[in-house]
């Protein structure tokens, strides 16, 4: 079962982590620290269980773990100082805090779906990675209203699903009347607003039309004024 946190995906049946819809390098006993944190997920995992389990029968240095740790974090894309993902429990051990939640497959038959956003007759589609949503002119979605932050939010889509991120914004983002707080996931008809913009989910096949794109490959729909 594949599990997505922030704009990370762990795949157990794989072995693999994603990050931004990309890959990420991660050391087999990396890989089976996260698996254990996120199995007993939220409870913390004392330090000597973790030795335990990750060096059985074997003496190492009280450095490997934390070394451990921080591996993960780089990995990840966490802070130790400010943690989403792994908390340190001090004098005690570790757990896992993202807020993880199983993915839905994005996929019919061999082809990849598309995410899109609606609003009124327009469609705005997303690309891999990271679309930055705000009145920012570097934005995918430009959204030209006072209420909306210059970056104020922003979608990550990976081959296995899409999270929205609110980055801060000054009047907040929603997603079915709920504030994001950190990273939720985006499905199939959610309804995401923005300042006083109501945008609607839409997954689609890649042979669904598009509406005409720019000469830098940005649509010329996502410049938006209500």
């Amino acid at each position: 079962m594949r599990l997505g946190f922030g704009d990370c995906v762990f795949d157990p049946d794989t072995r693999e982590v994603f990050r931004g819809g990309k890959p990420v390098h991660v050391s087999p006993k990396a890989f089976a620290l996260l698996a254990a944190l996120i199995e007993r997920r939220p409870k913390a995992i004392p330090k000597d269980d973790l030795h335990r389990l990750l060096w059985p029968d074997t003496f190492v240095s009280d450095t490997n773990l934390p070394n451990l740790v921080a591996e993960l974090r780089e990995s990840l894309g966490d802070d130790a100082h400010e943690p989403r993902i792994i908390r340190t429990v001090p004098r005690f051990g570790y757990a896992f805090s993202g807020a993880a939640h199983e993915l839905r497959e994005t996929v019919s038959g061999s082809r990849k779906s598309i995410y899109r956003l609606i609003w009124g007759n327009r469609e705005i589609a997303l690309g891999p990675g990271e679309n930055l949503l705000g009145r920012d002119e570097n934005a995918i979605v430009w959204i030209d209203e006072p209420l909306v932050s210059r970056q104020h939010a922003r979608i990550v889509v990976a081959d296995t699903g899409a999270v929205l991120e609110d980055l801060g914004s000054k009047n907040g983002t929603y997603i079915n009347d709920r504030q994001v707080t950190g990273t939720m996931p985006v499905v199939e008809g959610d309804q995401l607003r923005i300042g006083s913009l109501l945008f609607t989910v839409r997954l689609s096949a890649p042979s669904h039309s598009t509406e005409t794109l720019s000469s830098h490959g940005r649509l010329r729909s996502g410049r938006l004024r209500p």
